[in-house]
């Protein structure tokens, strides 16, 4: 086990696993980790970022596209619980989401169809937002567009889908999202009880994902990720083709985007365009830069800071709390460079390493000392015992 840990340098997940399952649920109360439920969310972002920019070089500032797909996927299968014949009966005709009746939809839509099953709607969770990714990353990849072009075409992926959203307003609820999510194959998601198990059922899988990317991190690929992120042309040279590395790890980051939206989905209760576009997309760029871009575990506690600041700042400063947000983020990143991850493997870690180093040098020149002391009593001791069995 240990050698386990040591190989997959497992003991920060372990730290972080205890922090989230005891620490903070007997330390906080429900609305306090409700709201920590909903920073972690934005982590599982962070951690696709970790994989898709720290090792694989590609910048993407579109990551809030999958993150909304993946909230939206779950949002429709909850709109459609909350719409039955019954509770839409005022309608003019029941049974399909109240802004499609204002809009004067008479019926469900066809792509809507597939969300009436949860098995299914868990799968586009996952389903739908890689498929975008691989159609993005494909056509770009493939003609070896990257850099800040990537960047760019990411943004501006992530506007149309925003103004998308926003101008169906009959398909997609519009510029108000899907709001109004009560239950879950009849479970009330509103309730404290409810809220408590959403949480650990989000960290769990966090977890799990943190686990994956390691595992990916450490294998084969993880290595070809770091060579073709360094020195791409040379993997390229050695008989690899690059681009399909690049598809695979935005695909993933995609995948884990699209579950951090509809563990978000499920802990608020709503989906709104407003988690698509730009900003939301640049601010989970934040959470990994923050936390550290190289750094699995730093991306969730880089997710954790920066969504507790902005928290703490807009609940005690309303006026300056977009300022104070704005100091965090460059003191951070000039004092900084690689991130709180960066702090703890190039200060904390060293400085801990030589003070064991010194306390271990110590205790083995006080243990030489004892054992000379000892020799020399010896040395200076007359055989008594010896003497008296000889006279005898």
């Amino acid at each position: 086990m240990k050698e386990l840990i040591h190989r997959y340098q497992l003991a920060s997940v372990l730290l972080l696993t205890i922090l989230l399952v005891i620490v903070l649920p007997l330390s906080l109360d429900i609305f306090r980790l409700n709201l920590v439920g909903k920073y972690l969310c934005y982590a599982f972002v962070a951690v696709g970022l970790v994989m898709v920019w720290g090792y694989g070089g590609v910048l993407s500032l579109g990551q809030g596209v999958f993150f909304g797909l993946g909230g939206y996927a779950m949002a429709m299968f909850l709109k459609l619980e909350a719409s039955d014949p019954e509770s839409t009966k005022i309608q003019s005709t029941p049974g399909i989401p109240d802004f499609m009746d204002w809009n004067q939809l008479t019926e469900l839509p066809t792509f809507w169809l597939p969300f009436k099953s949860l098995p299914l709607s868990l799968l586009l969770v996952v389903l739908v937002p890689m498929a975008l990714a691989w159609l993005i990353s494909f056509a770009m990849f493939k003609r070896r567009v990257g850099g800040v072009y990537f960047a760019i075409i990411t943004q501006a992926v992530a506007l149309i889908l925003t103004v998308l959203i926003i101008g169906q307003q009959g398909y997609t609820g519009g510029v108000n999202g899907m709001t109004d999510l009560k239950t879950l194959l009849g479970w009330d998601i509103r309730t404290d009880s409810a809220k408590t198990i959403l949480y650990f059922v989000c960290v769990a899988l966090l977890i799990a994902s943190i686990l994956l990317c390691r595992w990916i991190q450490t294998s084969k690929l993880g290595t070809l990720l770091l060579a073709m992120r360094d020195k791409e042309d040379r993997v390229r040279f050695s008989g690899y083709d690059v681009s399909n590395f690049k598809v695979f790890t935005f695909c993933l980051a995609a995948a884990l985007s699209g579950i951090g939206g509809a563990l978000f989905t499920l802990q608020v209760g709503f989906m709104s365009p407003t988690l698509v576009g730009i900003v939301p997309s640049i601010e989970m760029v934040i959470f990994a830069a923050v936390g550290g871009r190289m750094s699995l575990v730093g991306a969730v506690y880089g997710a954790l800071l920066v969504n507790a600041g902005k928290t703490l700042f807009s609940e005690s400063f309303p006026d300056l709390w977009l300022f104070l947000m704005a100091a965090l983020f460059i003191g951070v990143t000039m004092a900084f460079p690689m991130g709180l991850a960066g702090v703890w493997e190039d200060k904390v870690k060293p400085w801990w390493r030589s003070r064991r180093a010194a306390h271990k040098a110590y205790d083995e020149q006080l243990l030489a000392r004892r054992r000379a002391e000892a020799a020399a009593v010896v040395e200076t001791t007359p055989p008594a015992a010896n003497t008296q069995g000889a006279h005898a």
